[in-house]
Formats: structure tokens, C-alpha cells, sequence
């Protein structure tokens, strides 16, 4: 299956998979929807804590919440550890020819962030900028088993009819038991029975406004009786 090339309502890129019927991202734009999803509601929680933030990303993708998230941290001078799990790296013919550097930042230091985010070694931790450290990881999510690392999970996978696997309490038990006491896992999707399978593993759920075109979007918490 390859993945082709699409343009969003915001202009920018976003992949198509037709096998699946599945986009990488919003049809009304990739970029307000990572940025409405991902930043706002996960990572800017945490921007004025002043301590290094972890953050696990289930998708690495495109590498846009990757892009997003370390101008945010660099921006603030706020150190990040960024662990993206993608068991199928997309192809980088592809990955060329997204547009995100020309729309989210024109200063010179950081054009090439995308590249690097891209182009830096896999399953160990990379120096992307001195506040923004990136490790990829080509593993299947049935075999994570970290324990209290991550502040914010980014559960970015494919819709649960397109990889309805991912969505079941076996994984979020895993993204609970990986999360810090009162850390966070934010996702586009606020379908009933997903947060419905995320309080039984013991998280408490919240229904937040989603991005444009969307009504609703999740975010759950970590929190120890």
C-alpha cells in the first residue's frame, strides 16, 4: 500500500492511503489539526512546568507532531525527549515533498529541522536542537512495555476501523502503565467505546472541543486511587 500525496484545507500536505480509505490527518488541515490536537491540548500543559518534558508518540507518520513539537519546546527553551513508535516509516520520496517547512517557521536555524527529524538515526535518542531530542523506534505497540516514563502520549494511530487493534484495552493499559501519575494521553478520536475502554483501564476521560471540522476530541489522565 503507498501511500499518495493530498492537500488539506489549510494547504497543508497529508497523506492518502486508498486501499484504507484513511488520510494521515484532517481533511480541513493538517496542520491546525496537529497543532489544536497535539500542542494545545497535550504538550502546552506542560511548556511552564520548567523541567524536561517526555513525551511517547504512537505514529511518527509524517514527523508533523514531531515538527510542531520541537519548535514549541525550542521556542521555550524547554528541554524534550520525544520516543515516536512507526512500525512502517514512510517512504522518503514521499516525505520530501511535504510542504511543512515552507508554512510553519521561516527562520533560517531551524529550516532544516523537518530534514533532521527525518533524516537522524533510529532507535536511540538524536540531537534534533539542544532543547529537542528525538528517538524512532520500529516496534509493534502489542511490545511496549515502558513503565512511569511519559508525561503525554500523542496516540496518533489510524482510525479504529482501519486498525482497530490499537484501540483496545490491552493497549491503553499499556499507554496507562507508561504515563507518570497525572500524565496525559490526548487523540483526535472521541468515539464512545474508545473512552469508554480507556476508563477501564483506570484512566479519567475527558470529552474537549476538537479541530476544525471536528466536534469532539479526547484527552485522558493518568491518576492513581
Amino acid at each position: 500500500m503507498k501511500p499518495q500525496l493530498v492537500v488539506t484545507a489549510d494547504g497543508s500536505s497529508s497523506l492518502f492511503i486508498p486501499e484504507l480509505d484513511e488520510h494521515y490527518h484532517s481533511t480541513h488541515g493538517a496542520i491546525q489539526e496537529s497543532n489544536h490536537v497535539f500542542i494545545d491540548a497535550g504538550l502546552k500543559l506542560f511548556l511552564n512546568h520548567k523541567k524536561p518534558i517526555h513525551i511517547l508518540e504512537m505514529g511518527f507518520g509524517t514527523g508533523l507532531n514531531a515538527l510542531l513539537s520541537c519548535l514549541n519546546t525550542t521556542a521555550e527553551n524547554t528541554l524534550l525527549y520525544y520516543t515516536s513508535i512507526e512500525k512502517y516509516p514512510v517512504q522518503a520520496s514521499l516525505i520530501q515533498q511535504l510542504n511543512y517547512d515552507d508554512l510553519i517557521d521561516n527562520k533560517t536555524e531551524n529550516k532544516n529541522i523537518f530534514q533532521k527529524i527525518h533524516q537522524c538515526e533510529w532507535e536511540s535518542f538524536q540531537n534534533i536542537t539542544p532543547y529537542f531530542q528525538l528517538k524512532k523506534c520500529k516496534i509493534d505497540a502489542v511490545d511496549i512495555e515502558w513503565k512511569n516514563t511519559f508525561d503525554i502520549i500523542y496516540f496518533d494511530a489510524f482510525a479504529p476501523s482501519v486498525q482497530p487493534e490499537l484501540w483496545t484495552a490491552f493497549i491503553f493499559k499499556k499507554m496507562y502503565d507508561a504515563l507518570k501519575e497525572q500524565g496525559i494521553l490526548v487523540t483526535y478520536c472521541a468515539k464512545g467505546v474508545v473512552k469508554r475502554t480507556m476508563k477501564e483501564v483506570g484512566f479519567l476521560v475527558e470529552t474537549i472541543p476538537g479541530p476544525p471540522g471536528k466536534r469532539e476530541m479526547t484527552r485522558a489522565t493518568k491518576q492513581l486511587i
